[in-house]
């Protein structure tokens, strides 16, 4: 796959996933605006790619003037956008349900799936409205949207949710060649988990170390899926460590 020069947005792409796979798409050839809170760490993924046509933006996905800024600061450097990669995500403090609290439970919720919509939304109406019209969307999912982990009740949660938003925008992107797909990550090796090698709380209450896979794994199945064709579309890709405990069978 050559990226020929098609535009790229990627979120939370100052760290872990999503500056592993902006770097891939600039390396490639794709004009790549890098979205997060963090100019420092959105400079040093550009710098890292060492090629490419990249625009750091620092954006919050979470407010809505933030991710207008966002998309306009695309419009008016590019003029279109090809491809959304929604992955800005945080995981939260972990806690029992009955033990969350409401701001805790408001800004996972707020990331993960307010941030993911508002982005969407405006790819959507970029895409929609561009000529020639299409583009592509791929949400970051998680194992979580499947099955939970103990004490992550704001995540699962938001991530069940993303599948939802996933299928609505796929079914209304079918009139203006707009595809929307979703990648469920289960234990890229990231910052996020780091603790996950030396043990995390399972189903059963036990803690155990988990195994970790490396995140170019994770960018090379999103190059796929971007690589795509407006009219062929993976809609739900799981890529996970093959010995994971806690997602094929009971943990």
């Amino acid at each position: 796959m050559n990226g020929s020069g098609r535009v790229a947005l990627v979120t939370g792409a100052g760290s872990g996933i999503g500056a592993a796979v902006a770097t891939a798409f600039l390396r490639d050839g794709w004009r790549v605006a890098l979205a997060g809170r963090r100019a420092d760490t959105l400079q040093r993924t550009a710098d890292e790619a060492a090629e490419g046509d990249a625009m750091p933006v620092t954006a919050d996905v979470t407010s809505p003037a933030s991710a207008d800024a966002l998309f306009a600061a695309v419009r008016d450097r590019w003029g279109r956008l090809d491809l959304l990669v929604n992955n800005a995500g945080t995981f939260g403090a972990p806690a029992p349900v009955e033990d969350v609290p409401h701001d805790e439970w408001e800004k996972v919720i707020g990331t993960n799936l307010t941030g993911s919509f508002l982005c969407a939304q405006r790819a959507f109406r970029m895409m929609r409205d561009q000529d020639p019209r299409g583009g592509r969307i791929i949400n970051n999912g998680s194992l979580s949207a499947h099955t939970p982990r103990p004490r992550s009740a704001a995540y699962t949660a938001s991530k069940h949710a993303v599948t939802g938003l996933t299928k609505s925008l796929s079914l209304e992107g079918r009139p203006y060649r707009i595809a929307c797909g979703q990648i469920d990550i289960g234990n890229a090796a990231t910052d996020m988990t780091t603790a996950f090698g030396s043990g995390t709380l399972q189903a059963d209450g036990s803690v155990k170390a988990e195994p970790v896979m490396d995140v170019r794994h994770v960018v090379d199945a999103v190059v796929y899926m971007a690589g795509l064709p407006l009219d062929a579309n993976v809609q739900f890709l799981t890529v996970m460590a093959t010995a994971m405990p806690s997602f094929v069978g009971r943990g």
